[in-house]
């Protein structure tokens, strides 16, 4: 198969003409009624997302990293506190830690890629605090046992599960683990806005009371200061825009699964593909195969105008503001050398699949 024409690891251009119309018609909407800051459209999404998630609060935040980060603070987590989290996310999940001035503390992770509760439990120190398990690529981290090893010692689990929403876990919708649950809605996510925009979910009323504040620079009624704190406020008009792409959301996943059982079926016998943590549904932020011959084939695929894309390169652990923390990662330094993402979005054709298809076959003959 000839095929001339980019085959785009990510397309975020908005082809289809009624959404275009659609997402003008939300712009005007909140060009005529003017309420930017906070407002119904906020409350309409929290609303919406709090149901879909099947959790009592749900409170938008301006970014996924600022849900990370007001879900550590939220929690009282700061200096002296170590954090156990996997090392395999991008540099914003240590971030969000460090920035609270608590340390984070890296774990291995399993062959699916996601945080391994077996090597959690040698990392637990007099200072551990919480833990922070990062669903990767759109599989859900096997939370019975996470949940299981905080009950026991008395630590806090927080889920990151920003690459993930719409995945559930034997019926639970992600976004519902942990005592608290952050989310990025960028446009890069499956169901994202045309910007930066967050979620953060909990049962707690006190902590969720608590975010709400945190978020509106500390105040209450924005003129009395309880907590220090920054603007972490969303914006009124990607709420407006994650609003209308909610009804849209099936459709996206299922595609995305359609285009993965394709890659699943074609690539089965010739490299490692994607699996799922038992009793969950996952979705696919990406297709990450795992292969010995990663950066060959890398090269081979974009010689034939096909785009891939490693996430991530290095762990965070390896990241040099990081190097000198506490990490205990063997299977996950082994991995990251293998991990290559395929294109997998709403954009793709069923040519543009067939053609990948084709040249990573090709490669591996």
């Amino acid at each position: 198969m000839q095929k001339i024409k980019k085959v785009k690891f990510l397309d975020l251009s908005v082809n289809d003409q009624k959404e275009r119309l659609e997402l003008h018609n939300v712009l005007e909407r909140c060009l005529d009624h003017g309420q930017f800051v906070m407002g119904h459209e906020i409350e309409n999404l929290e609303s919406n997302l709090s149901k879909f998630v099947g959790r009592k609060h749900c409170i938008s935040v301006s970014s996924g990293t600022d849900a990370i980060y007001l879900a550590l603070k939220a929690l009282n987590i700061g200096e002296g506190d170590e954090i156990i989290t996997t090392p395999l996310s991008w540099i914003a999940t240590a971030n969000a830690i460090a920035m609270t001035s608590a340390e984070p503390v890296f774990c291995d992770i399993e062959k699916d890629l996601n945080i391994d509760p077996n090597s959690i439990e040698n990392l637990i120190t007099a200072r551990t605090k919480a833990i922070v398990s990062v669903d990767y690529t759109g599989n859900l981290a096997d939370y019975d046992k996470l949940q299981e090893i905080a009950k026991s010692r008395n630590l806090l689990l927080i889920q990151d599960g920003s690459q993930s929403f719409g995945s559930s876990y034997k019926g639970k919708m992600c976004g519902s683990f942990g005592l608290i649950s952050g989310i990025s809605h960028n446009p890069m996510k499956v169901f994202g806005g045309l910007g930066e925009i967050g979620s953060i979910y909990t049962e707690d009323d006190e902590i969720a009371d608590r975010l709400k504040i945190l978020r509106y620079n500390g105040t209450v009624n924005k003129e009395f200061l309880k907590y220090k704190s920054l603007n972490f406020r969303a914006d009124a008009l990607q709420a407006a825009f994650l609003n209308l792409r909610l009804a849209t959301l099936p459709g996206k996943l299922k595609k995305r699964k359609k285009i993965a059982e394709s890659y699943s079926k074609a690539f089965s016998d010739i490299c490692e593909i994607p699996s799922e943590t038992k009793n969950s549904k996952r979705v696919f932020y990406t297709y990450t195969i795992q292969s010995d011959e990663r950066d060959a084939l890398m090269r081979h695929l974009s010689e034939n105008n096909i785009e891939t894309k490693i996430q991530h390169p290095l762990l965070m652990s390896q990241q040099k503001p990081y190097s000198n923390c506490i990490s205990n990662c063997p299977n996950a330094l082994k991995i990251v050398k293998r991990i290559l993402c395929l294109p997998i979005h709403e954009s793709l054709d069923q040519d543009d699949v067939d053609y990948v298809i084709e040249k990573v076959r090709e490669f591996f003959r």
